[in-house]
Parts: structure tokens; C-alpha cells; sequence
């Protein structure tokens, strides 16, 4: 009878298991600004993936005599000081930006989640230490940090992509610590140092998975700010270099054109807007889902 008991425990715990994401699942999609944001966001993936395919141009294919040409059926974002096609340009940044949003924040989660696990369980001395690395780093604005970061690398697109994950790490791994600090004072963590089981296990079944759901959330909210950092960084001739179609260097391009072609910024500018609006709808909606809290509040 026990032995039939322990057979049907792990497939009780993985129908529970399914039960759940399901359930999380179906609360994500009644969240309606959270589907929007989902849309937003897969929509830019699309263009992203298919850019060679849906832009109608080469993103460096000039031609001079059409410069500044007006939204029209041939252009239908325009063209800019060279000629070249607004609305290629802006899908092949699609991208280069989200490719610098993934990236980055996923060096981010990486690394922040591993010294947040230190920080939380291995012990008060190496807490302090990586605690006050994350107080030093989180004292100079984020923007300020990525420019003198870049500025001793050098610009670059991966070089700001680098600059980009190591601001984001103290976010990601004060969360962890948070968490850490919170669950290994759980019976069942408590239970499993009692029957000896190892730190490296505990760690690994019990904590780390526990610990997942807000660093998702944030990590979803942080590609948005991490598609601005890099956009600023563009604008500022940190990032991407010439003729790269990254939005934020399209956007200093086209700076000295506001009055005279207007269309030059406004595409550019809104693309920005509209993918970091997706994804802060997607990690609201997240958060909604998954954090017990908001589901008491409602």
C-alpha cells in the first residue's frame, strides 16, 4: 500500500503541477492589458525574425535623389538624409533592439541570481560583502553607470550590451537575496537540513525554484528598460555605430531633420515606445498572475 502511495506522489505533484500553470495561464489571458502587451510584443518578434523578409529595401540601400521623400505607398515611413527606407530600417532595428533586451537581461538574471544566492545563504560575512557591492552600484544612476562603462570599453553595440547587463545585475540579485533570506527559513528547507541533505541540493531543488517568479516579472520589465538604456546609449554615439538601424542611432541621425522631415524621428521614436510599452504591460500582467499578493488584493 505505501509503495503504491510513493508511485502515485510524483504524479499527483506534476497533475498539480500542470493544474497550476494552467490556471496561471488562463489569469494571464483575462488580464486584458496583458494580452495587449503579449500582441505588442510578439508582433515586434515577428518583425524581428522576418525582418529580411518584410522589409522592402536593404537598410543601407541609397538613393539620393529621393531623399526626405514623405510617408508615401512606395516609402510608408519615409526616407531619410540618404535616401534610404525609414520603415526597413526601423524592422532590421527591431532586432538589434531586442537582441541587446534579451541579451542584457539575461546576463543580468544570470549573474544578479547567483550572487543573490550567495548573498542570501552563504552566510552573514559574504552577505554584507556582495549586499554592499549592490548599496555602491545602486547609488549612481543607471544611465550614468552604462556611459562610464562604455566609455572605458569602449562604443560599441556589445560593448553597451555588456554596460547594460552589469547596471541590472544589483536589481536582479537583491531580489534573489530577498527571496533567499525568506525561504531557507521555511519548514521545508529547515526539514531538509535535518535530514542532511546537502546546501548545493537545497539550493538547487528547493530554494532557487522558489525564488523564479518575481525574478521572471522583473526580468520581463527589464528588457523594456533595457531597450531604452540602449536606445540612450545610441543617441549618444556610445552604442551603435554608423550605419547600424538601431532606433536610438536613428534617432540622433535624424535630430538635425525635426523641422524640415519630422517623419525621420517619429518612427523611430515610436517603435522605442511601443516595444517597451509591450513589455511593461506583459510584466504587469505577470505580476498580476503569479504574485499571491495581488491575487488576495483582487
Amino acid at each position: 500500500m505505501e509503495a503504491q502511495k510513493e508511485l502515485q506522489a510524483p504524479k499527483q505533484k506534476e497533475e498539480r503541477s500542470q493544474s497550476l500553470i494552467l490556471e496561471s495561464m488562463k489569469l494571464f489571458f483575462q488580464h486584458k492589458l496583458a494580452v495587449i502587451g503579449t500582441v505588442i510584443v510578439f508582433l515586434f518578434l515577428i518583425l524581428a525574425i522576418f525582418a529580411p523578409l518584410i522589409a522592402p529595401y536593404g537598410i543601407n540601400e541609397q538613393s539620393l535623389g529621393e531623399r526626405f521623400s514623405a510617408p508615401s505607398a512606395a516609402h510608408w515611413f519615409g526616407t531619410d538624409d540618404f535616401g534610404r527606407d525609414i520603415f526597413s530600417r526601423v524592422v532590421h532595428g527591431a532586432r538589434i533592439s531586442l537582441w541587446v533586451g534579451f541579451f542584457s537581461v539575461l546576463g543580468s538574471v544570470i549573474l544578479g541570481t547567483l550572487l543573490g544566492l550567495m548573498a542570501g545563504y552563504g552566510g552573514r560575512l559574504l552577505d554584507a560583502v556582495i549586499s554592499r557591492l549592490f548599496d555602491i552600484s545602486l547609488a549612481f544612476p543607471s544611465i550614468l553607470l552604462a556611459i562610464a562603462i562604455v566609455s572605458i570599453l569602449g562604443p560599441s553595440l556589445q560593448n553597451a550590451l555588456i554596460a547594460i547587463a552589469i547596471i541590472n545585475v544589483p536589481t536582479f540579485g537583491r531580489l534573489v537575496r530577498s527571496k533567499v533570506l525568506s525561504i531557507k527559513q521555511e519548514e521545508y528547507v529547515l526539514a531538509a537540513k535535518a535530514v542532511g541533505m546537502s546546501h548545493r541540493r537545497i539550493v538547487l531543488r528547493h530554494i532557487l525554484p522558489n525564488s523564479m517568479v518575481p525574478v521572471i516579472v522583473q526580468a520581463t520589465l527589464a528588457i523594456g528598460t533595457a531597450i531604452i538604456e540602449a536606445a540612450a546609449l545610441g543617441f549618444l554615439g556610445l552604442g551603435a555605430q554608423a550605419p547600424s538601424p538601431e532606433w536610438g542611432k536613428m534617432l540622433a541621425d535624424a535630430r538635425p531633420y525635426l523641422v524640415q522631415a519630422p517623419w525621420t524621428l517619429f518612427f523611430p521614436g515610436i517603435a522605442i515606445m511601443l516595444t517597451v510599452l509591450g513589455f511593461n504591460l506583459m510584466g504587469d500582467g505577470l505580476r498580476d498572475t503569479l504574485d499571491p499578493k495581488m491575487k488576495k488584493i483582487k
